[in-house]
């Protein structure tokens, strides 16, 4: 049944051409977005322990020939940032400028002499790691290895490096990830992730952890013999919901089990003196957007204790400061952005900082920053909806600017507002993005954005990849970004309140906060749209059959049926702890919550876009809801974009998925009533 399913798909992608010919109808998109993109991506960030260099890597824009988009990496003096270096492994420093090359994942030498990263300018495709020495810009290649490399980190007494490895895997860890299709017997083969070490003097490379068990995330133990790890065995990219905190010995391989949790963790770190593991736990989504709360127990198992139990906020990332029983987290909170100082044996927290941003450092991290031996100094990325990211360096909470900030040019769209607005017994946050210019006595079409997950959040940042919503703001249309329950930022019992009601009280939410703008704001209640990636995309797919309220939609890598959806997608994990059972143990409570079951409401123009690769999201399940909507009569389309997983990596397609929102909004939304 599904590989009929997937043959109509094919037919679908090459009946006609995927990238949309409506290219030239929208200069004023494709220029918006030429600009976003000219400004500077920084990816990540690194402070020496010292604080006498930072490194960062930054997206490099991708030419016509290009498919994907590369990354370099920049390193230079603290105090005089004058002429950053550019830092690269292809061979006698010679980049080729019709290839993506991929060049990130830093990770400083406790004593501040060298770099680590990864890059695959030698090697096309196939990451290894390289140290650069400091003193003469010297690179030198570690590795030959064939296979997924990541997470590079170097052993306290700075003699081995230590990095996470699955060998001969043909792509990137994680189901946001491109993934083909499977052929022949299937399931028969799991690649595992494993801790490998490879000697800095010599280039011996070891794997250190099990074969048959999982690694997610490590760190180092302060004596250098024991990661502290989150890893399960079976396939990574489905059971990363379902790991367990361990401890494995460097020497013997041995895997000891520490804790086993009801609830999904991540972030695993080794209290300076050795003796106490801390991590987050929560209810959480993919890998790459972990939170929850913060939790300790003794480096050799034992009592548990939430440390932010009663945070009002989620965690992403935190680090022990050296010399304390303190952490520093970088949180989500209010909609934005926090970094507070939690005494682990009182759990008293401390606020450093809070603002209306999204801040960023390392590469892993949805949130985070970097911080110095000294437990001071940091390095961060800065952005908002309004401002471009930046670099900035100082003591916590009192950054500057690595560098003068750009003077501000026309502005791409008005200034973002954090509105509030009570739902049921809860208080939800949001954001509202206007157009540059609002004219007075004017009404204006919306569009609200649900941001993916669930256990994510609409934060202040500039637009990129599937966080396309914002630019709708350049065209004239307010952009409402609700965090209804669900989401995270608001503490763990906010996130939990859509377990087993899933578009149940989160619409609830989100029609009520429509309605709060809609006081407030020339917004045309005749003209508002509806749109999202992932758990967005659901929502989207899902709001139409609950409510008339929408006058168009597009649901981006949704989700029609929540059972078959349940055996089609390679992460069913994830579903257990949201629904409280397998769909073959409950599969009513998955049946009430299932856009398809309820198709026949439906009467709102519909766009629907997916990837065909997209293990998270599969395409039946957009072209089953697609089917079903062009056999009832309602105006629809579907769009399956070749080689995409979950997260598009070809430019012309992102260009092309944007302008097609933009048309289809722009298509189906009713006249304009005029003036209020």
């Amino acid at each position: 049944m599904h590989l009929r399913i997937m043959g109509l798909i094919v037919l679908l992608l090459y009946a006609a051409p995927v990238v949309h010919a409506a290219s030239a109808e929208f200069p004023a998109l494709a220029g918006t977005m030429q600009r976003v993109d000219a400004a500077t991506n920084f990816l990540e960030t690194a402070l020496s322990p010292d604080a006498r260099w930072i490194a960062w890597s930054q997206s490099t824009p991708p030419n016509g020939k290009m498919t994907s988009v590369g990354s370099a990496i920049y390193f230079t003096s603290v105090s005089h940032p004058v002429d950053p270096k550019r830092i690269t492994a292809a061979p006698g420093g010679k980049i080729d400028a019709d290839r993506a090359i991929q060049e990130k994942a830093l990770a400083w030498a406790p004593d501040s002499a060298s770099l680590a990263f990864l890059s695959d300018a030698e090697i096309p495709g196939q990451l290894q790691l390289y140290v650069m020495r400091v003193h003469d810009h010297s690179i030198r290649r570690l590795t030959s290895l064939k296979g997924f490399m990541a997470t590079p980190a170097w052993s306290p007494d700075g003699r081995l490096v230590a990095f996470l490895f699955t060998e001969n895997a043909s792509r990137a860890a994680g189901p946001l990830e491109a993934v083909p299709q499977e052929t022949g017997v299937i399931g028969q083969q799991t690649l595992e992730q494993r801790i490998a070490t490879v000697e800095v003097a010599t280039g011996e490379v070891t794997q250190v952890s099990p074969a048959d068990l999982y690694v997610y995330e490590y760190d180092w133990s302060p004596d250098g013999n024991t990661f502290a790890v989150t890893a399960a065995h079976g396939s990574g990219d489905n059971n990363w919901y379902i790991a367990q905190l361990y401890s494995i010995d460097r020497s013997a391989g041995a895997a000891r089990s520490l804790y086993k949790p009801e609830m999904q963790i991540a972030v695993p770190r080794w209290s300076q003196d050795g003796q106490s593991i801390a991590f987050i736990g929560g209810l959480m989504s993919d890998e790459s957007i972990a939170s929850g709360d913060v939790y300790v127990i003794p480096a050799s198992g034992g009592q548990v204790r939430n440390l932010t139990g009663q945070s009002a906020g989620s965690t992403f990332w935190f680090s022990w400061l050296p010399k304390s029983q303190a952490l520093v987290t970088a949180d989500a909170i209010d909609g934005g952005s926090g970094v507070s100082e939690i005494q682990t044996r009182s759990a008293l927290a401390r606020v450093l900082w809070q603002g209306a941003e999204t801040i960023t450092g390392p590469g892993d991290f949805a949130l985070g920053l970097s911080i110095a031996a000294d437990g001071k100094s940091s390095a961060l990325i800065r952005e908002s909806f309004n401002e471009e990211p930046t670099l900035w360096i100082g003591p916590m909470g009192a950054w500057r600017p690595l560098y003068p900030r750009a003077a501000h040019s026309t502005p791409l769209w008005g200034n973002a507002e954090n509105v509030h607005w009570s739902s049921e017994e809860y208080s939800v946050q949001g954001w509202l993005v206007p157009p540059s210019i609002v004219e007075p006595g004017r009404l204006y079409p919306m569009v609200v954005w649900v941001h993916g997950g669930p256990a994510w959040l609409n934060a202040p940042a500039r637009p990129k990849d599937v966080d396309y919503a914002t630019l709708l703001a350049n065209q004239g249309y307010y952009v409402f970004l609700p965090n209804p329950r669900g989401s995270a930022g608001f503490g763990e019992k906010f996130k939990r309140a859509n377990i087993k009601d899933m578009g149940g009280g989160d619409l609830r939410d989100i029609l009520a906060g429509v309605r709060h703008v809609e006081t407030s704001h020339p917004v045309d209640d005749l003209r508002v749209g509806i749109t999202g990636w992932s758990y967005g995309g659901y929502m989207a797919m899902w709001a139409i059959t609950q409510t008339a309220r929408f006058s168009a939609a597009v649901g981006g890598a949704g989700c029609a049926d929540l059972l078959s959806y349940y055996g089609e997608n390679g992460i069913d994990e994830w579903l257990i702890p949201y629904f409280g059972a397998s769909v073959y143990d409950d599969p009513a409570v998955y049946a009430k919550s299932s856009p398809i079951n309820f198709i026949k409401n439906v009467r709102t123009p519909t766009l629907l876009i997916v990837g065909d690769s997209d293990v998270e999201s599969p395409p039946p399940q957009s072209y089953e809801y697609w089917h079903a909507l062009k056999t009832l009569g309602v105006k629809t389309e579907l769009i399956v974009y070749p080689h995409e997983g979950h997260e598009f990596s070809d430019p012309a397609h992102i260009l092309d998925r944007t302008q097609r929102i933009v048309s289809w909004f722009d298509e189906n939304m009713p006249p304009s009533r005029g003036t209020h």
